[in-house]
């Protein structure tokens, strides 16, 4: 398949998981799957936006008490020619017309003369934000600022969609999870590279586990995995080694991508389970599974988070590269003023170019030096 129509498929084929509703406390990072619209309006009440005096009327004005930030303020309206000194955020008394700030004024005793200005001081109610406004629209992700709005405005529990949940099985009798590998070993590199993938998407990884390279001990993990995406690493080509196709075929599972015209991360695949779970395929070695990474499993944990789709970004990308007949070469860049330059070393398995790089560029087939590419963001 085309790595355009892959990336494509991987976020337009799962619909976003369903909505629930969230304390907005506990939504920071979640998709809204519905607007936030006010409660209550903003500010709740007549407020002094300034130190000062609240007066009526034309002055000279006489001030009759004080009133501070947290108390309430009396029922009775403030008669005209009079004033009570306040504090910035204090309720502003019925009848007033504005707020003197000192600096504005002059007391002598308990009269007050100034003038009142273009700009009353007063911040009325629902002078930010009316019953039924609305704060941000569905699509947007919580952020604190989001968070902050919505309870400015009386908002206690939003709806968001439900996180997606990752489980990511590393395959391969060689992998270890730590220490210093043996002859024949290697050390696992893609627990962080799709945690901190899952991550950006917005879902959840739940859990990384090792399989070695047994059909039965693959077939078991996937029937004992209740998330909603499966990522297995390895066991994506057609070695003795790889079973992940076979199995998938035994379970009857729906192929919507089965390999990528892409180098590096040929391998990689998407495929749905009859019971609704995602399974991908990363291809092992590390530069071409995180590649597959970005190409499928980024866009489709995006699509389930509730997060709006968009185009990739592009880039006039320079340098050389090795290309391939019929595929895309993935590289990673540098970006140089408006241009990304081609870092040197991009084979399959080393990921020391992609960690000196800001991004990577998908080389499109028939690219010229100077031409443009997308751009996917390492993480």
């Amino acid at each position: 398949m085309p790595w355009e129509q892959a990336y494509n498929t991987a976020r337009d084929t799962p619909k976003p998981l369903p909505p629930e509703q969230t304390p907005v406390e506990a939504a920071a990072g979640l998709s809204l799957a519905a607007p936030i619209l006010a409660r209550t309006p903003a500010p709740a009440f007549d407020a002094a936006a300034m130190d000062g005096f609240a007066v009526a009327g034309p002055g000279p004005w006489t001030i009759t008490g004080r009133i501070l930030a947290g108390q309430p303020v009396a029922c009775s309206a403030l008669p005209a020619g009079t004033g009570v000194e306040i504090g910035t955020g204090a309720p502003a008394p019925v009848g007033a017309d504005a707020v003197l700030p000192y600096e504005n004024c002059h007391r002598a005793g308990s009269t007050v003369t100034g003038t009142i200005g273009t700009r009353t001081h007063i911040r009325r109610t629902g002078d930010d934000v009316r019953p039924g406004d609305l704060i941000v629209p569905a699509g947007r992700t919580v952020t604190a600022t989001v968070a902050a709005a919505a309870v400015q405005a009386g908002v206690d529990d939003v709806f968001t969609h439900r996180p997606p949940t990752v489980t990511l099985f590393v395959t391969g009798d060689e992998v270890i999870a730590c220490g210093t590998p043996g002859p024949g070993q290697v050390r696992d590199s893609f627990s962080g590279l799709v945690a901190a993938v899952t991550s950006r998407a917005g879902g959840i990884l739940r859990a990384c586990s090792y399989l070695r390279d047994d059909k039965a001990l693959l077939q078991a993990a996937l029937d004992d995995t209740d998330t909603d995406v499966i990522v297995v690493s390895g066991s994506s080509s057609a070695g003795a080694a790889d079973h992940l196709h076979t199995v998938l075929n035994e379970q009857h599972a729906t192929w919507h991508v089965n390999g990528v015209a892409c180098r590096p991360g040929h391998p990689q695949a998407l495929a749905a389970l009859a019971d609704g779970r995602w399974v991908i395929s990363l291809p092992g070695n590390p530069y071409a599974g995180l590649t597959a990474a970005l190409t499928l499993l980024e866009p489709l944990l995006r699509t389930l988070a509730g997060q709006p789709a968009g185009k990739l970004p592009t880039c006039l990308v320079t340098g050389t590269a090795k290309l391939t007949s019929g595929a895309v070469r993935i590289v990673p860049v540098r970006f140089t003023g408006a241009a990304a330059q081609i870092l040197p070393g991009t084979g399959s398995a080393g990921l020391r170019a992609a960690a000196a790089a800001d991004a990577l560029a998908v080389l499109p087939i028939g690219w010229t030096n100077g031409a443009p590419a997308a751009i996917l963001a390492v993480p």
